[in-house]
């Protein structure tokens, strides 16, 4: 047995670090237009944070929002 990491496993982190990617740079994006902070979208990856992330995001007053209609 090798103790070293082989191409397989290389792979799969590589795979899981796209996969992350692809999710977790359009929730921040998001976040951030809405107003929120960006790292809030990393919640997305971490099981039951994600539902309550679109539950916070659904329902919270948007701070980016208040601050146009202020100024209106």
């Amino acid at each position: 047995m090798t103790d070293s990491v082989g191409i397989p496993e290389l792979v799969v982190v590589l795979a899981i670090a796209v996969m992350a990617l692809v999710v977790v740079w359009p929730a921040a994006q998001i976040c951030r237009r809405i107003g929120f902070p960006r790292w809030l979208g990393v919640l997305v990856i971490v099981p039951l944070a994600n539902v309550l992330l679109l539950w916070f995001v659904a329902t919270a007053r948007w701070p980016r929002v208040d601050a146009a209609q202020r100024s209106i």
